[in-house]
C-alpha cells in the first residue's frame, strides 16, 4: 500500500483509468483502488474523477470511499456511511489508507 497515483488532466476525452491497483493481504484482506478521469464531474460531486477504494473480505466491505453517481463523495466505515470532503487525489488516497490501518489495528 506504498504506491501512490500520478495525476495528470488531459482535456476533451472520455473516461480515462488513471490508477488501479488490488492487493490481497495475509490474512486474507483485500484493498482494492480504482480510479478514473472523466470529462465532467458526476453528479454529486464537484471534480473530474471518478473513483473506488475498498478495503474488506470478500462479502464484507469494512473501509469503502467512493463517488457513486447522485450520492456525491463519501465513505463507508462497516456499516455507517457519512460524506466525504474531495480536495486532491493524493489526499484521498491517504484517508483511506489511515481509515484502513485504523481499523486493522482494531481487528476490523
Amino acid at each position: 500500500m506504498t504506491e501512490r497515483p500520478r495525476v495528470g488532466i488531459i482535456a476533451n476525452m472520455r473516461a480515462q483509468l488513471l490508477y488501479r491497483s488490488k492487493s490481497l493481504l495475509s490474512d486474507g484482506a483485500i484493498v482494492e483502488l480504482v480510479i478514473w478521469i472523466v470529462p465532467e464531474p458526476l453528479f454529486g460531486s464537484r471534480h473530474s474523477y471518478k473513483y473506488s477504494l475498498f478495503y474488506g473480505y470478500p462479502g464484507q466491505r469494512i473501509v469503502g470511499y467512493d463517488n457513486e453517481r447522485g450520492k456525491g463523495d463519501h465513505k463507508h466505515i462497516l456499516d455507517r456511511e457519512e460524506a466525504y470532503t474531495f480536495s486532491t487525489i493524493e489526499k484521498l488516497v491517504d484517508d483511506f489508507r489511515r481509515d484502513v490501518e485504523l481499523r486493522r489495528r482494531r481487528g476490523r
